[in-house]
């Protein structure tokens, strides 16, 4: 919603470097708004950071910080600009990431839109005389999707779909080594703790805050959520197999994110749906020595790439945070 210049609205989200650009790019020259995001310090991909950073360069509603720490700190900051009663006094605060209901209502329409997909997918398939891989999709009842996780909210979106009557049997919570939702479901034990870089970067963090949606949705019971969601975790090794193999063996090529996704589901009984979340052109640097050529680049990636780079670093202090809002 649009609000009067005399109480506009200000944006503060954190990133793992995805999102982030995507909430730049939805708001900017919006009126009556401003947005101030935060990501980690070398932390994210070229790309992503040119995306983020391409209008610090303008007099434009939109900045992006550079926060010398990890997610989890520019989300700790986030919350604690959130919850002081000096700055809510002085401005109007709101988020757009997946600490955000809001971004995780329209996040459900995409399982809808796949669970459709497939209904009539296997109606087409169900004919005699159909292939044995055809028949399979069209005899399979169970629908099994497989996510990418870092801070949940995509997840937490399909758990919501379910609630809602959408016919899927089960989820797999995947994720790189930053693994605290997968030993949760293994251990019963859910223990936040520093996150770690990896190839993945946009999953690595280390406490999640969708989890408590997650937990919120199933009362608390471990029981009731195992039924429903599976973890599986990745390490680099892997990432950078499974984008060797299904490149060579499918022609398709897999972003690090969406190769742990694909993974995921390896071995699973049922229908897989794995869902894929960016171009692998955004890591070229980590794909091409893994499949030994050039990686096309789309003309917006490459109109961000070709700006020049404006960085602004802040500190992973609160102090730093309040000197940029209210500046």
């Amino acid at each position: 919603a649009l609000h009067e210049a005399r109480d506009p609205l200000t944006v503060l989200a954190a990133t793992s470097g995805d999102t982030g650009s995507a909430v730049a790019h939805a708001f900017y020259r919006v009126p009556n708004t401003r947005v101030v995001i935060l990501y980690p310090d070398g932390r994210i991909s070229p790309t992503q950071e040119a995306q983020l950073t391409m209008f610090n360069g303008e007099r434009a509603n939109v900045r992006a910080y550079a926060v010398a720490g990890s997610f989890d700190d520019c989300h700790r900051l986030t919350r604690d600009a959130f919850g002081d009663a000096d700055l809510r006094r002085r401005m109007r605060l709101t988020s757009a990431n997946s600490v955000n209901v809001g971004r995780l209502l329209p996040q459900m329409v995409y399982y809808f839109h796949a669970v459709a997909q497939v209904t009539a997918v296997r109606a087409e398939l169900a004919p005699p005389g159909a292939s044995a891989a055809s028949a399979a999709i069209a005899s399979s009842s169970a629908l099994v999707f497989c996510t990418p996780s870092g801070n949940f909210g995509n997840l937490t979106a399909g758990l919501m779909a379910k609630r809602s009557g959408l016919p899927i049997d089960r989820f797999i919570a995947a994720t790189n080594i930053n693994d605290v939702v997968p030993q949760y479901l293994s251990t019963g034990r859910f223990v936040p703790r520093s996150s770690v870089q990896t190839l993945a970067n946009a999953m690595d963090v280390g406490n999640p805050s969708n989890f408590q949606r997650m937990s919120w949705l199933y009362g608390g019971d471990l029981d009731r959520m195992r039924r429903d969601v599976a973890g599986a975790c990745a390490t680099d090794d892997d990432v950078r197999s499974t984008i060797r193999d299904v490149y060579e063996t499918r022609g398709y090529l897999l972003d690090p994110h969406s190769a742990i996704a694909y993974r995921g589901l390896v071995g699973r009984d049922g229908l897989g749906i794995f869902l894929a979340t960016a171009h692998p052109a955004k890591f070229s640097e980590i794909v091409e020595p893994i499949i030994g050529r050039a990686v096309e680049t789309p003309e917006p990636l490459a109109h961000a790439l070709a700006l020049p780079r404006h960085i602004i670093r802040i500190d992973a202090g609160l102090e730093a945070v309040k000197r940029v809002l209210c500046d």
